[in-house]
């Protein structure tokens, strides 16, 4: 079973004056049932503010692991916490590198598009909510975030709208690397379309 990395959120325990790396245990179940095994990436290995020595240290480790795929879950905003930010365009230049599949989930599509040029506004109308998408991708998907996209990033195309003209989903167009809005994790039960979209983007039969 291919080990596929998954980013984490930073949460900050004042009471504790503690960080902590965290992930949505349905994502975990999402991942495994899609035929995979996810593995949770540390956003600090080592501590030192060196990033360069961070950097290596974080791809040392994906390399002895041999991740052949990675998922950036959601959460945070981007600018949050910058060991995440950090953590996240190192696990990209790797997959570039390296031509490995991505899906971005929430937060994670944002760091694929901002990485590509794609600039982001506030909106306040898709948080906690149902709505519709249209596309190569459509249906009914959940909704938590503040921030869209004001265009389509560079070298990506377009998967799925809103009705609004929201970006919901994107794929790159050279790399196996998708982007989708919503929160695969958090429906009550995982949908048949999100898994076999899954593997279809890390290139196992459905």
């Amino acid at each position: 079973m291919r080990l596929v990395g998954v980013s984490q959120r930073v949460d900050f325990l004042s009471n504790r004056s503690e960080y902590r790396d965290g992930l949505d245990q349905r994502l975990i179940a999402f991942i495994k049932l899609s035929g995979f095994l996810p593995v949770p990436v540390p956003n600090k290995l080592i501590l030192s503010s060196d990033r360069d020595k961070r950097k290596k240290e974080l791809l040392n480790w994906v390399k002895d692991l041999a991740l052949s795929a990675f998922v950036l879950s959601g959460g945070n905003d981007i600018s949050d916490n910058k060991e995440r930010d950090d953590n996240e365009n190192w696990l990209l230049d790797y997959a570039e590198d390296k031509k490995l599949p991505v899906l971005g989930i929430c937060r994670g599509m944002q760091i694929l598009g901002v990485r590509n040029g794609g600039l982001l506004k506030s909106i306040d109308h898709h948080s906690n909510s149902l709505h519709e998408i249209k596309g190569k991708i459509s249906g009914s998907v959940n909704s938590f975030h503040k921030f869209s996209f004001e265009q389509l990033p560079n070298d990506f195309n377009l998967l799925a709208k809103a009705k609004d003209g929201c970006i919901e989903a994107i794929e790159h167009k050279k790399m196996p690397w998708e982007g989708w809005m919503w929160h695969p994790e958090r429906f009550e039960k995982f949908r048949k379309s999100d898994v076999e979209r899954l593997k279809y983007i890390f290139k196992v039969v459905a």
